[in-house]
């Protein structure tokens, strides 16, 4: 349908207003809408409608409403992401005449069932959480009919969500199928000539009862003196019976449901949604309890909660548990819940994203510790109500760990935590614009505090959006490409972060994972989660979430690797400044000047300068001896050997060493040339003789006097026993020495 027309007879009556789809078939008018608490002609959300009223008539500007500027009587319609009632005024000269419904349909096909899930679900995990906690709720408190409209709307919602579902359907027809009898006994006047067997009682009875009949003068009974017997007597029979202790207490269930509902009903205006989804509920309950199985059952006077039938017994245990959460959920009071249903909407992407809360808070708890005392973080309890602190912008974090064999770490999950623009490196927060993720898994070494483990890189953050919106209504298995987008500013824009990824209601039975290289983090990726008891998805997000633990457990990760030389880079907020030409790779390395060490080597005549050139050969001492090489890490990953000559303060020997440090033996050296080795063993380095491929050190001199490591060397010792004395530096502070020869 592309053009639909109705009649606003029920304003004034010659009103009406034209509608037009600008999309063919997202105008409707359905005949189930009534049934389902819905306004009779719907629309889509994210479409456009036109609309034309009768001359005269007019609507005002607001959000989905935009009035033409050449004719008030008409305009657009566009209800953008909006899912629900949409309540219209109608206005007549300024003045509102009255009001009229659509409802916006919402472009998953699904929707409604999805709706009534998981609002079904929220309510079942937050009484749940009241359970869990041992939060103080008193089961005698009275549930409060005087509170405003929309909380009675809110605390309707979660009652009807127990109560008016399927599974609360199947439970009482499950019970009026197959109820559970008793046996009990009851005494009725019978004809003695129809009794077969007699008990003593019976006996006394037939003796002494009234209504007597003369025996024969032959009788045999005359012989005892006995003369007349009873006609009738008393006798006790078994009789199978519904009216137990159990049927009891479901007749007292449906009954306690129903003034709930007819209380709503009294309390909310005639005519409103809540009126009349209370009134659909009520006539459910009506129905159930008009079986015969509940007219021949009394009522309950006090309730069995020991009963094995109530705990175990198909139906019984469905409606039992529901009744422990029906007083609970009746003093729910949820504020975020006015972002779902406030004034008849459903705002069902709202109510995703409150949903994937508990599924991302299950998922965690399948892999981590949550001690129980974090989730009176979610229950607050105010004189009789109970709040569920689950609200768009309002920060939650629950606080957990995991201990292993192999490592013990600390998480935290977070709903609504909030990046703020941060230029402190040593703190969380963004370096561009504030970022707000939906949900944040952060993850560090448990022996750090969460401060210093944020200092030191330690920490990585793993975030998750909800997106209950798809593609187009043709393909609603696939998350859109600015949702991808999003992650990759999560991902760059907040420090410490190690994947992003997006939480859809679709169709896929395996997850989109984008990872930066070969380890599950960093990335980006997509689940698809579904609100359905069964073959949600969320399996794959507790195998993530697994993969993730055990790649935290393995602490040879390049993950861990780059975030600990992140620190070691940054700690001191400051860089080294190298613009001198060196080689861009050294043996096909990248060549880094910090990280590049140069051990600087003494030769003392040109004699031995001459065999260290012609042997590619460079000798130190080893031992405690003065002047002995030190094997520490600068010294065996050196990539240089810088040699200087006695009496010279700028040096012009720098060579490649070749291969790590051997052990010579004197003899051996003296073999190879070597004159005046008077030591038994040294170290030597090979280096390569040849630096052709080194163009940025020709006609190169290096002031090694200037170097702070030479400087420490010779601090406070004989500077001709010192000078000698061999040291290592970076290619970044020897380049920093350099001087052009002239």
């Amino acid at each position: 349908m592309r053009k639909l027309k109705i009649h606003l007879g029920h304003i004034v009556k010659e009103l009406d207003i034209e509608l037009y789809a600008i999309i063919p078939d997202t105008l409707f008018k359905l005949s189930d809408a009534a049934e389902n608490n819905e306004a009779e002609h719907q629309i889509i959300e994210g479409c456009y409608y036109q609309y034309k009223l009768t001359k005269g008539y007019s609507l005002q500007n607001s959000e989905v409403i935009e009035v033409s500027n050449f004719n008030p009587s008409e305009g657009r319609i566009s209800p953008n992401i909006y899912v629900g009632t949409l309540t219209i005024p109608i206005f007549e000269n300024g003045i509102e005449r009255g009001d009229f419904k659509l409802e916006v349909q919402s472009i998953k096909t699904s929707y409604r069932k999805d709706y009534r899930f998981m609002l079904e679900s929220i309510t079942k995990h937050a009484t749940d959480l009241i359970l869990q906690t041992n939060s103080p709720v008193n089961q005698t408190l009275e549930i409060d009919f005087d509170t405003d409209s929309k909380t009675l709307y809110q605390q309707f919602c979660f009652v009807k969500s127990i109560i008016d579902t399927e599974d609360f359907e199947v439970a009482i027809h499950q019970i009026i199928k197959g109820p559970v009898t008793t046996w009990t006994t009851k005494t009725e006047n019978k004809d003695v000539r129809s009794l077969k067997k007699l008990n003593s009682r019976a006996v006394r009875n037939l003796i002494h009862s009234q209504n007597r009949v003369k025996l024969p003068s032959n009788h045999q009974l005359r012989n005892f003196g006995i003369d007349s017997i009873a006609i009738k007597i008393g006798a006790t029979i078994n009789e199978e019976t519904t009216d137990t202790p159990e049927n009891r207490f479901i007749k007292y269930v449906l009954e306690s449901f129903l003034f709930f509902c007819e209380e709503i009903q009294l309390k909310s205006k005639n005519g409103s949604r809540l009126h009349k989804e209370a009134q659909s509920v009520s006539n459910k309950l009506e129905a159930h309890l008009q079986h015969n199985l509940f007219k021949e059952v009394s009522r309950s006077t006090t309730i069995k909660l020991n009963s094995p039938i109530l705990q175990k017994k198909a139906g019984y245990r469905e409606v039992f548990k529901n009744w422990l959460m029906f007083d609970l959920a009746a003093k729910l009071i949820w504020e975020g819940g006015e972002d779902i249903y406030a004034g008849g909407s459903k705002n069902i992407a709202k109510l995703y994203e409150y949903w994937l809360f508990f599924k991302l808070l299950e998922a965690v708890k399948e892999t981590f510790s949550i001690q129980s005392e974090e989730y009176k973080k979610l229950i607050n309890k105010t004189n009789d109500k109970l709040g569920l602190q689950l609200k768009e912008g309002r920060q939650i974090a629950l606080n957990g760990s995991y201990q292993s064999k192999e490592r013990e770490l600390s998480i935290q999950f977070c709903y609504n935590k909030t990046f703020g623009k941060n230029h402190d490196l040593s703190v969380e927060g963004s370096w561009t614009l504030q970022m707000d993720p939906d949900y944040t898994l952060s993850i560090w070494p448990k022996h750090l505090d969460i401060k210093v483990a944020e200092k030191t890189e330690q920490i990585v953050h793993i975030h998750f959006d909800a997106k209950y919106k798809v593609k187009d209504k043709k393909n609603n298995s696939n998350f859109k490409n600015e949702d991808v987008f999003k992650m990759h500013a999560y991902k760059d824009a907040i420090r410490r972060t190690g994947g992003a990824y997006i939480l859809y209601p679709g169709t896929d039975e395996k997850p989109t994972n984008f990872q930066g290289f070969h380890e599950i983090l960093p990335g980006l990726g997509a689940f698809s989660i579904r609100p359905s008891e069964e073959n949600s998805g969320i399996n794959h997000l507790i195998n993530f979430i697994t993969e993730i633990k055990n790649h935290f457990l393995n602490r040879a990760t390049q993950r861990e690797n780059i975030a600990t030389k992140t620190y070691s880079i940054t700690k001191d907020g400051k860089s080294d400044s190298l613009n001198e030409p060196i080689p861009e790779y050294f043996n096909n390395e990248k060549l880094i000047p910090d990280e590049t060490f140069v051990l600087v080597g003494f030769a003392k005549n040109k004699q031995n300068l001459d065999w260290y050139k012609e042997k590619g050969l460079y000798n130190f001492r080893m031992n405690d001896e003065t002047g002995s090489l030190i094997f520490k890490n600068d010294v065996v990953n050196a990539k240089f050997l810088l040699i200087r000559e006695s009496g010279n303060s700028e040096a012009t020997h720098l060579f490649k060493i070749k291969s790590g440090i051997r052990v010579f033996s004197k003899e051996k050296l003296e073999d190879l040339g070597l004159e005046n080795a008077k030591k038994e063993h040294y170290l030597v380095c090979e280096f390569v003789n040849e630096n052709s491929d080194m163009k940025e050190f020709i006609d190169v001199q290096w002031n090694f006097k200037e170097l702070d490591e030479y400087k420490a060397t010779v601090l406070g010792k004989n500077i001709r026993s010192a000078a000698g004395l061999p040291f290592t530096t970076t290619l970044t502070k020897l380049m920093k020495a350099k001087k052009i020869k002239q």
